[in-house]
């Protein structure tokens, strides 16, 4: 039997709740193996970020290289890029490589709130790596500051959705997260259509890390062989699934429980 493999290429917590350890353990709960191209590094623990540690664009190059001309991952997952820098060595292994089924979680800022992408290198994801990505996922906040638009209304989240697209993104996900109330409603354009992906807000504190989970996850169904909206589908089911299994290793923010959540 041929193994599948997604890449995860992203920044690592040492916390394991979120970046490169929460994809890969994503990956693995849907039978895919996970390989990885790190981004750069930080210090993190369950309550925040200590520091972080960008890597050289020459090392990320490398890695690509490594991971594409060997593995030939079948989907790619990209979380936080730290700066125009990165972002430029991300897009030129990507096209190298043809890479194909490309989700973007365009992650801004941490949980704790420490910055993830400084604001310079805004144009840069947009412009460069939007129109290499099958997907883009990003929240509420996420996609008011990359579109510029501000969101109070199901009419902004659409138009907002069709302004990320217009940038090149092959399909949007703008995730209900952070909206009010007890519901939650996940909005997918696919440059056509928009589906509506309703939901109940779990009350939890296992929330950290929750986008690079369902982004991973949306990654893995399509590296399985499945159409983008049953991908969609089957992330968001998968992290329902997950937050209800929440796991708490530290003292502070609990993480998704991924293992076992969900087999492929």
């Amino acid at each position: 039997m041929k193994t599948i493999t997604a890449v995860t290429i992203a920044s690592s917590d040492s916390g394991g709740g979120a970046g490169v350890p929460a994809d890969l353990l994503t990956f693995a709960a849907h039978g895919v193996h996970g390989a990885a191209v790190l981004v750069a590094v930080t210090a993190q623990d369950t309550s925040r970020i200590h520091a972080i540690e960008p890597l050289s664009a020459g090392i990320i190059h490398k890695q690509m290289d490594a991971v594409f001309g060997d593995l030939r991952p079948r989907a790619a997952k990209i979380g936080a890029l730290y700066d125009a820098a990165r972002i430029r060595a991300v897009v030129s292994g990507l096209t190298r490589h043809r890479a194909k089924n490309v989700v973007l979680d365009p992650v801004l800022v941490s949980k704790g709130g420490r910055r993830l992408l400084a604001s310079s290198a805004r144009a840069a994801l947009v412009n460069s790596l939007f129109p290499l990505c099958d997907l883009v996922t990003p929240n509420l906040p996420e996609a008011e500051a990359l579109s510029g638009i501000r969101i109070r209304s199901d009419a902004d989240r659409r138009e907002a959705a069709r302004a990320l697209a217009a940038k090149g993104a092959g399909a949007v996900l703008v995730k209900g997260g952070h909206s009010r109330g007890d519901g939650i409603t996940d909005l997918l354009f696919d440059g056509r259509r928009f589906l509506e992906i309703p939901g109940r807000r779990r009350k939890t504190r296992a929330t950290h890390g929750l986008g690079c989970t369902l982004s991973s996850a949306i990654a893995a169904n399509l590296a399985l062989g499945r159409g983008l909206e049953e991908a969609v589908r089957l992330g968001i089911e998968y992290l329902r699934v997950a937050l209800a299994r929440g796991i708490f290793p530290g003292r502070g923010w609990g993480t998704p429980g991924r293992i076992g959540a969900r087999s492929a």
